[in-house]
């Protein structure tokens, strides 16, 4: 018989949200600031490492950035993703650093200039990196101290890097990598009420310039800024459930010097279901649409993650 004491109890319910790093990463597999990730800023002991496995499908429309003279796009894309993350002590304040890496088989349809083309590719994402601190109301405790730690109000930041080390072809509109590097400072607030938590966050994507685009051009893109709330109900012992929101805007692209007027205006709704298997094992269950779309991101998302800790 398996003893479970209070103090892994509450390591359990509180490690489960380092399963969204996995499901931040799928459900904004198709474009970088579609991402809805909650629990992003829940505390979590120092010392933990984090394994997440995951998989997604999402099927619907995609323009590559706002400029893509792709016209009526509908692809179907299945991810998997590997993710690792451990939780540090920062002088005295709770953070994490984790490392996400994806893997996609794309494949669909265009019109491109008036004619139907199709792609069907294969590879890996850009990586990504990232750092974050919870400033106020999340310390850094060891496990066992952990046990008497109640959520009250956290706020946190975080800084995310994706090089691009991605599957990319200049001679392809549609790919995987995306041939420049991205970073994107965020900032969040997470507030305990009752059995729920309400979270807010803001973030804006920097990108650099993509000096190979197709044809040989060199693409430019203005900040994307995305902003997400969830609202959580947990029903303890790790299990919990939550919506979720999110909105982009901005990403005017210039081509070879050229400015297009097509800007992001996306909005996207989601949900998910977190279940504790064990102790160490846990899987969490969710899916996103888009609800309102000006450029890109009209598309349907269901995914699985597992997570392994220790």
């Amino acid at each position: 018989m398996r003893i479970v004491t209070a103090s892994s109890r509450g390591t359990i319910a509180r490690s489960s949200a380092l399963l969204c790093l996995g499901a931040g990463l799928l459900l904004g597999a198709r474009a970088r600031a579609a991402e809805i990730e909650p629990r992003a800023y829940s505390n979590v002991p120092v010392g933990m490492n984090f394994l997440i496995l995951g998989y997604a499908y999402s099927d619907g429309g995609l323009s590559t950035d706002p400029a893509s003279p792709l016209q009526d796009a509908k692809l179907h894309i299945s991810t998997g993703v590997a993710a690792y993350a451990r939780s540090l002590d920062f002088w005295g304040k709770a953070g994490k650093i984790d490392v996400i890496v994806p893997y996609s088989d794309l494949s669909g349809t265009a019109t491109f200039n008036g004619d139907p083309v199709e792609r069907q590719v294969t590879g890996f994402h850009d990586p990504r990196v990232r750092l974050s601190v919870n400033f106020l109301g999340a310390p850094a405790l060891k496990p066992k101290e952990f046990a008497g730690y109640r959520q009250d109000l956290i706020v946190g930041a975080s800084l995310q890097v994706a090089p691009p080390l991605g599957q990319y072809d200049p001679d392809r509109l549609v790919n995987i990598g995306t041939n420049r590097w991205y970073v994107k400072p965020e900032i969040g607030v997470s507030k305990a009420l009752g059995a729920f938590t309400l979270e807010l966050s803001t973030a804006v994507f920097l990108y650099t310039t993509n000096h190979d685009y197709f044809g040989g051009k060199t693409l430019e893109q203005d900040p994307v800024y995305s902003a997400q709330g969830h609202l959580i109900y947990s029903f303890g012992r790790g299990y919990w459930a939550g919506v979720h929101g999110t909105y982009d805007y901005g990403g005017r692209t210039t081509i070879d010097g050229v400015s297009d007027d097509k800007v992001l205006g996306n909005s996207r709704l989601g949900a998910t279901v977190a279940l504790p298997v064990t102790r160490q094992h846990s899987v969490k269950l969710y899916g996103s649409t888009g609800t309102g779309t000006r450029t890109g991101s009209d598309y349907d998302l269901v995914g699985i993650g597992w997570q392994y800790r220790w």
